[in-house]
């Protein structure tokens, strides 16, 4: 299973939020929303219009915004 992570190269958050999914042998597909117009549509879309990120999605097409990794974890079932 692998997640989808919409961030930016200058997000601390999303830095911190790799090193853990690594950490934790958590696959995932980075997306950097400054580089792709139709993925910062998406980030918005599911943020109130803003561009949060990290924002995550899960296998299943939940999206969840700057989650904590036990957060991430727990939705996986892990």
């Amino acid at each position: 299973m692998t997640l989808t992570m919409y961030s930016t190269q200058w997000c601390g958050y999303c830095q911190r939020l790799k090193g853990q999914l690594d950490r934790a042998g958590v696959a995932y597909i980075e997306i950097d929303i400054e580089h792709s117009a139709e993925a910062a549509e998406y980030v918005q879309s599911v943020n109130g219009g803003n561009q949060t990120v990290p924002t995550v999605v899960l296998p299943d097409g939940t999206a969840m915004t700057n989650p904590s990794i036990n957060q991430l974890l727990a939705a996986l079932g892990t």
